[in-house]
């Protein structure tokens, strides 16, 4: 399948900063730089027409590796199965391991994009994309069906590009059985600082992690521009413990290693349906608020199958999709229309306010924000 190619300068530090994102810096191949998950033939009662040539068409959609790797709960495999059965296509997933960056990379590089979608993609991201590419990675997205079934407070891309599809509030779990039993996490973000809680607290690294980022933009929004160095500082103390990753924290976490994680307040959810203790699993709002953070999907650049990418995004926000999805990524669904399990309804939470930076803010202060935590936390 040939492809536009992406003929892009990036800016004068642009490859350089991400190459502590992408480990050495390097361009990556696709057979190298990521996983694919092939399609398999698509049912002969679909309604979408294949090619002249009588070839099925592939959608290659791009995404994290969580989306796809669990074939029993992640959303991915079902995703692929359902559409398939409905429309002549078959879906070819593509997770390479630094997500979003191989993409930003190798347009940097000139090189061709092999991907039409990309499924995953958070307000973080979009402003990496844009910081260090002069042309664009995606392309705004017009002509579906059910976009305005979008909740219009999940919308964060300015330009149309990303179209969101699900969403998680921050929040912090944590466990009351631990220690003597009568655990509890404290109500505000002063109340971690206290003696009692020293120790106690995991949570994800901002450079590297979408949850841990979420969890320091909420500082920056509790103490102010001014006051969150002074704050995490404060945390350091207290021995926080900050791990590269969500699934790094959680693990330790669940081990364990401490009685509150930085997580998701769809966190009982997913412990209520695997039949684990209720009380191992207990939701603190800091302050009561959860900071949110939508997942969208937009449309690659230059993509062979517009048609065909633009039926995938509608197909996403149909509301029984909606549900499968929120379900089986353990998120909030992003539309009006889903209609949630009882189970769902019932055990996932919203926080009383719901915090968040718009594009425009986080676009002119996010590098400053996580180079200054990165200097003062890492440095010293």
């Amino acid at each position: 399948m040939k492809r536009r190619s992406f003929l892009t300068t990036a800016g004068a530090g642009g490859v350089a900063a991400l190459t502590g994102c992408l480990g050495d810096g390097g361009a990556t191949t696709a057979d190298e730089g990521t996983t694919t998950t092939g399609g398999t033939t698509a049912s002969e009662t679909g309604t979408t027409t294949g090619t002249a040539g009588g070839e099925t068409p592939e959608l290659v959609v791009a995404t994290y590796g969580a989306f796809v790797d669990a074939p029993s709960t992640s959303p991915g495999p079902w995703l692929k199965d359902a559409f398939e059965s409905e429309f002549d296509a078959t879906i070819r997933y593509e997770t390479p391991d630094s997500e979003v960056n191989y993409y930003i990379e190798r347009a940097a590089r000139g090189v061709d994009i092999p991907s039409d979608l990309y499924v995953g993609l958070d307000v973080n991201m979009l402003i990496r994309i844009d910081e260090n590419l002069d042309a664009p990675l995606f392309a705004p997205v017009d002509g579906l069906e059910r976009r305005d079934t979008v909740k219009e407070s999940l919308e964060f891309d300015p330009q149309g590009r990303a179209v969101p599809y699900d969403t998680g509030y921050i929040c912090l779990v944590f466990d009351e059985t631990f220690g003597d039993g009568d655990f509890s996490a404290p109500a505000t973000f002063d109340g971690l600082l206290e003696d009692q809680f020293a120790g106690d607290l995991l949570t994800q690294n901002p450079v590297s992690s979408a949850t841990g980022k979420a969890f320091l933009l909420h500082t920056v929004a509790a103490k102010g521009r001014d006051g969150f160095l002074d704050y995490w500082q404060g945390l350091k103390e207290n021995d926080v413990r900050v791990l590269e990753d969500w699934s790094t924290s959680y693990t330790a976490y669940s081990n364990g290693e401490a009685p509150m994680v930085v997580s998701y307040s769809t966190d009982q959810v997913y412990a209520h349906d695997s039949g684990e203790d209720l009380a191992k699993h207990q939701l603190r709002f800091l302050n009561d608020q959860g900071y949110a953070n939508p997942e969208g999907m937009a449309m690659f650049e230059g993509t062979d199958r517009p048609e065909l990418a633009r039926t995938f995004m509608d197909f996403v926000l149909r509301p029984d999709v909606q549900a499968e999805i929120a379900v089986r990524n353990v998120q909030y669904p992003a539309t009006t229309t889903a209609e949630l399990p009882e189970s769902f309804a019932k055990y996932a939470q919203e926080p009383p306010e719901a915090v968040t930076f718009n594009y425009d803010t986080l676009r002119d202060n996010l590098s400053e924000w996580t180079s200054a935590w990165e200097r003062q936390f890492v440095g010293n």
